[in-house]
């Protein structure tokens, strides 16, 4: 064991619902496996991982590893501001050379850090799709010796299937930002694949995502919602920020208004809030949290980051609101409400995000 403690880093391209649990379960994950005294980490209302990294970079005790509180980087969706970021990092990762290994959360950071231009130990978390977007050579191989970064091959495929085979719709509504990473975000490929497969049509409505505007992201999902719902039977809802905590009972409220079925790609949370259906995680982020974290280990441990086993595929489970399926008219046949893992009687309205 190394006499200084390994000192980690941590940089997103902005806020995003993911990115506090997924760090949240690395940590608890690293305290299951002794790396940080047992402490219980806090209750944080708005989710915010810059709070968090805060804490704990005050808060937890360990022989081994510490989080400097101003090892903590963060875009705010701004591209003049990531340059300059991404500048600072790299500054810091070459020149002081003070961090041992750097958390690379969702897919810009993912991009801006996956190059030659370090070769500090990287590890990608919450990134929708690592191959396509590029930031790996193969779910297999990350491509560089410095780098790691956890896929789940299948996921987005997983859940349009189980989405077309309770619903049997004929057009699928799809908002998303019309650019390659808002195609990547939305895994365009596999539901392009699946339309031809299952002779399905595609109705798109583009949004403004990677912006630091909030609120006109928003605006710009609500607007597609508006435009897709009298035109489809389905709407497959695509993680970006213009959905979130605010627009979601909009969202809902249209989708309801039109007797559509709609699917969250980000999860149980947005089901809860009245999204019809979802693919939840079993057992939250924790699984997750603890094959990053024992990923984590091994690198501290001398491991290259290339040589690491990337893929960890969470085991599929169903979420339903049973009060959007009565809104909208939809009989539930008994198997799905057999196979369904989490159900919600109401509509909950989300806390902030």
């Amino acid at each position: 064991m190394k006499e200084k403690k390994w000192r980690i880093a941590y940089y997103q391209g902005g806020n995003s619902y993911a990115y506090y649990p997924y760090l949240a379960a690395v940590v608890k994950g690293l305290i299951d496996l002794g790396w940080i005294e047992r402490i219980e980490l806090p209750i944080i209302v708005d989710k915010d991982p810059k709070k968090l990294w805060s804490w704990l970079g005050q808060n937890i005790k360990s022989p081994y590893i510490e989080f400097p509180i101003d090892a903590f980087f963060n875009a705010n969706w701004s591209n003049t501001t990531r340059i300059e970021v991404v500048n600072t990092i790299l500054e810091r990762l070459n020149k002081k050379k003070d961090i041992d290994l750097i958390i690379a959360m969702g897919t810009w950071a993912g991009k801006d850090l996956a190059n030659n231009k370090h070769n500090t130990p990287t590890m990608v978390m919450s990134s929708t799709d690592p191959k396509n977007s590029g930031i790996i050579e193969s779910n297999e191989d990350s491509g560089q010796d410095h780098l790691f970064a956890r896929v789940d091959p299948n996921r987005w495929e997983r859940q349009v299937r189980i989405f077309y085979n309770t619903i049997g719709f004929k057009k699928l509504g799809i908002a998303y930002e019309d650019s390659p990473l808002g195609k990547t975000y939305a895994a365009i490929d596999v539901i392009e694949s699946l339309a031809k497969e299952k002779n399905f049509q595609i109705v798109r409505c583009f949004t403004k995502d990677d912006i630091p505007d909030k609120e006109q992201a928003g605006q710009s999902v609500v607007k597609c919602f508006e435009n897709l719902a009298p035109q489809v039977d389905a709407i497959y809802v695509v993680i970006q920020q213009g959905v979130n905590s605010t627009t979601i009972p909009k969202l809902v409220s249209i989708a309801n208004r039109y007797r559509i079925p709609t699917f969250s790609q980000q999860g149980s949370d947005e089901v809860k809030a009245g999204l019809l259906m979802s693919i939840a995680r079993e057992g939250g982020f924790a699984p997750v949290g603890r094959f990053l974290a024992v990923s984590m280990a091994k690198i501290l441990n001398g491991a290259k980051p290339r040589e690491l086993n990337q893929i960890f595929e969470e085991a599929p489970t169903i979420a339903l609101n049973l009060k959007t399926a009565e809104i909208i008219g939809l009989y539930l046949k008994a198997e799905i409400l057999a196979a369904a893992d989490e159900i919600y009687q109401d509509i909950t309205i989300p806390t902030s995000n």
